[in-house]
């Protein structure tokens, strides 16, 4: 059997789509300076590993584990990942709303959602304090 580039990416292409997501994600948060771009990026990052989530714990024609028969021999999904999913979910809509609301206060504060500005803004501040 000859092994091609590619052959399992196209069986798996919801993790595939997941690692994706992430990396966006996470360029997002290395990269950008502005604090609005980088809730996204983070809020983006957690979709991919969501999504990596769910496709774990799917199984191709698998019924719910809702009550069922203990004679039946039907294939299940595992409920784990979903759990953890919501549980994901809820955590981050938390955390998004965190980091919004203390977004606002930063630019009530320094006028600018730029990280490299308020840092500026911060050492001026500082060397205004240590000469008077």
């Amino acid at each position: 059997m000859i092994f091609r580039f590619g052959d399992n990416l196209l069986i798996n292409y919801e993790e595939a789509i997941a690692v994706v997501l992430f990396a966006i994600g996470f360029c997002m948060l290395l990269f950008h300076n502005n604090l609005m771009r980088k809730i996204i990026g983070l809020n983006i990052m957690d979709t991919g590993v969501y999504l990596f989530l769910a496709s774990m714990g799917y199984i191709e024609g698998g019924k719910a584990p809702i009550l069922p028969d203990p004679n039946a021999t039907i294939t299940m999904i595992n409920p784990i990942p979903s759990g953890l999913v919501l549980t994901g979910i809820v955590v981050s809509v938390s955390v998004t709303a965190l980091m919004l609301s203390l977004t606002v206060r930063l630019y009530k504060r320094y006028h600018t959602l730029n990280l490299d500005e308020i840092y500026e803004i911060i050492e001026e501040d500082e060397e205004y304090d240590i000469h008077n």
